[in-house]
């Protein structure tokens, strides 16, 4: 053993030693003066401790409140979903109820149909229906919604149909302004890029002096669409060298076309 041991040794049972042989009330003093020189270690311990805990405490809180944070984040994108949907399902409804109420009212016998094809090359000239000659459709009946002109059929297959669209230049409408008796062609403009087709009304009279947002409708002439069906507004006018012309902005949006209905006769 080394001697720096040994001497460790001795000094520790001579200061028990000492501390046996003082008296119940030294003893006590001597307790009292070895827990004053420890106390600041405890004291020092003891906050260590509880910074420690605080920290373990403020970390466990904060990964709850980002766990929380991705809970109510998914549970939000969820009920956007489920809002939009019923967004979706309420504005079909109302769709629904409008051409129902628009069927019952109508002079017209109508056939139900929707779309169940467009091709891009001619997303503005012809779409395809549900409809046929097992329903009794032919060629050439006017196609409509309760918002005004659509087209008519061309191409009728038993249970299919081809519609083509009032934006195609070979669909050609014979047209009345209301409030005049200004009466044209209305006919689709050939485009050769992306966009909305212009629909115009050709013909007219050179002093018809017509003003953007009077109302275009079939005159009845020419014996495929029935007269007073809306075609659109005027959006501008021009005057020619021979006649005029007027821009029309249709009063069915053929972007959104869904649901048509085909005109078999009157009631």
């Amino acid at each position: 053993m080394k001697r720096s041991n040994i001497v460790a040794l001795v000094l520790f049972f001579v200061a028990v030693g000492g501390i046996l042989a003082l008296n119940p009330r030294n003893t006590i003093k001597a307790q009292s003066y070895f827990l004053g020189m420890v106390a600041p270690f405890f004291r020092t311990g003891s906050s260590l401790h509880k910074e420690i805990v605080d920290y373990r405490q403020k970390l466990k809180t904060l990964l709850e409140l980002e766990q929380e944070n991705k809970t109510l984040m998914i549970e939000n994108r969820e009920l956007t979903a489920k809002n939009e949907f019923n967004n979706g399902l309420a504005a079909e409804n109302e769709q629904l109820r409008n051409a129902l109420g628009y069927e019952q009212r109508s002079p017209f016998n109508l056939i139900p149909a929707r779309i169940i094809a467009r091709d891009a090359g001619s997303w503005w000239s012809t779409v395809k229906i549900d409809r046929g000659r097992d329903v009794g459709v032919d060629s050439d009946m006017p196609v409509l919604t309760e918002d005004g002109l659509v087209g008519k059929t061309t191409t009728v297959a038993n249970n299919v149909c081809t519609v083509v669209l009032i934006a195609d230049e070979n669909c050609k409408v014979s047209a009345v302004v209301e409030g005049t008796r200004e009466q044209g062609i209305v006919m689709g403009e050939r485009i050769y890029s992306p966009g909305i087709p212009e629909i115009s009304l050709n013909f007219l009279s050179k002093n018809a002096n017509l003003k953007p947002g009077m109302k275009v409708y079939t005159s009845g002439v020419g014996g495929v669409y029935p007269s007073g069906l809306p075609i659109g507004i005027i959006k501008d006018f021009k005057v020619r060298e021979l006649d005029s012309r007027a821009t029309i902005i249709p009063s069915v949006d053929l972007t959104t076309l869904q649901d048509v209905f085909i005109v078999v006769g009157k009631k």
